[in-house]
C-alpha cells in the first residue's frame, strides 16, 4: 500500500494579512509556520510532502521553505492555477483569483495517487493531528475519509472574525455534515457568528466541534471532486464568476449527503495558531517560542539547512 502523503494548500496570498503570509518568519532561525507542521508530519511519518502554490512565487518558495525540508523529505511542487479547468471552461474576464480550496486539491491529482492529509499552508494544527490523521490514513479504505476536529475556543483569534466549518458528529464520532461560517468572532470564552454583516449574532458555545481543512482523504476523493467541477463552474460562472470558490467541505458534504463517503472525526485537543489578521504575529511568535522552550519543538527544526 502508498504511504500517506501530505498536501499543503499554499497559493493564498491572505488578502486580510496584507502580504504573502505563508513566508512570514515565527521562529527564532526564521521558521515559517510550515516548517513547523512539516516537522510534525515527518515525525508522525510522513515521508513526501506536496505544495501547492502559485507559479509565481515558486522561486521565493523554495528559497524560504522547500530547501530547508528538501535532505529530510521528499519534496514536489504543483502549481494552482486559474485555468487548470475542465475542457470547454475558459477564465471569465476579470477574475483574479484561483478556485478555491477543491481546486487546490486537484492540483495535486497528477503526483498523488493514494492516501494523503491535506492541509492549510498558514495554521498551526499541532503534533497530535498529524500522528492521529498518520495512522488513521495508514489503514485506508475507500472512500473512508477522516477530518481533525478542534474545539472552536481553541481556533479563534482577538482580532478579528475567521472562517469555519462547523461540524454536526453523531456518537461515533461520524461527520454527519458541515456547514462554513465566514464570520465568526471571539465572545468570551464562546464565539458568535452573523450572516448579515453583523446586523444580527447566533452563539456558538467554545467546545462546539469545527473544521480547520485538515482532511485525509484516499485517491477517491480527487476523482470526486474532478468530477463534479464543471456543475459547480456552471453555478459559479453564472452567479459569482468573479468570485466563486470551490470549496473542499463542499465536496465533501455532498458526498456524505449521497451516502457515498464516511468522515470520521479525529479530535485534537491542541490549540490552534494562524496568522490571519497581521496583529496576530506576536501571538503566534510567543506560543512558538513558549514550545520550544518547553522542548516540544527543537531551537532549529532542520540543522544546516
Amino acid at each position: 500500500m502508498n504511504k500517506p502523503v501530505l498536501v499543503i494548500m499554499a497559493a493564498g496570498m491572505g488578502s486580510r494579512y496584507g502580504g504573502l503570509k505563508q513566508l512570514d518568519p515565527v521562529g527564532r532561525h526564521d521558521q515559517v509556520i510550515l516548517d513547523y507542521s512539516i516537522y510534525d508530519a515527518r515525525r508522525a511519518g510522513f515521508e513526501t510532502v506536496v505544495f501547492v502554490i502559485k507559479e509565481e512565487i515558486e522561486e521565493e518558495f523554495k528559497v524560504r521553505v522547500g530547501r530547508r525540508v528538501e535532505r529530510h523529505m521528499d519534496v514536489k511542487y504543483v502549481f494552482q492555477r486559474r485555468d487548470d479547468l475542465p475542457e470547454g471552461y475558459t477564465v471569465p474576464e476579470g477574475r483574479v483569483k484561483p478556485w478555491g480550496t477543491a481546486q487546490a486539491a486537484l492540483a495535486a491529482r497528477n503526483v498523488v495517487s493514494g492516501p494523503f492529509a491535506i492541509i492549510n499552508a498558514d495554521d498551526y494544527y499541532g503534533p497530535e493531528a498529524y500522528r492521529k490523521i498518520y495512522d488513521y490514513l495508514s489503514n485506508n479504505r475507500p472512500y473512508h475519509y477522516a477530518m481533525v476536529g478542534y474545539r472552536l475556543r481553541n481556533t479563534v483569534t482577538e482580532n478579528g472574525s475567521v472562517a469555519r466549518g462547523v461540524c454536526n458528529v453523531d456518537e461515533d464520532g461520524t461527520l454527519i455534515d458541515i456547514h462554513e461560517r465566514t464570520a465568526i468572532e471571539k465572545d468570551g470564552d464562546n464565539a458568535r457568528y452573523t450572516e448579515d454583516g453583523g446586523r444580527s449574532w447566533t452563539a456558538l458555545p467554545g467546545g462546539t466541534l469545527v473544521s480547520m481543512n485538515m482532511w485525509g482523504f484516499d485517491r477517491s476523493f480527487l476523482d470526486e471532486a474532478g468530477d463534479r467541477f464543471p456543475a459547480f463552474l456552471d453555478k459559479a460562472l453564472a452567479e459569482n464568476p468573479l468570485k466563486g470558490e470551490y470549496f473542499l467541505p463542499s465536496v465533501v458534504d455532498q458526498l456524505i449527503r449521497e451516502g457515498k463517503a464516511q468522515v470520521q472525526v479525529l479530535l485534537s485537543e491542541d490549540k490552534w495558531y494562524g496568522i490571519t489578521y497581521r496583529e496576530d504575529k506576536p501571538t503566534v511568535t510567543a506560543a512558538v517560542a513558549a514550545m520550544t522552550e518547553a522542548g516540544l519543538y527543537p531551537d532549529e527544526l532542520w540543522p544546516g539547512q
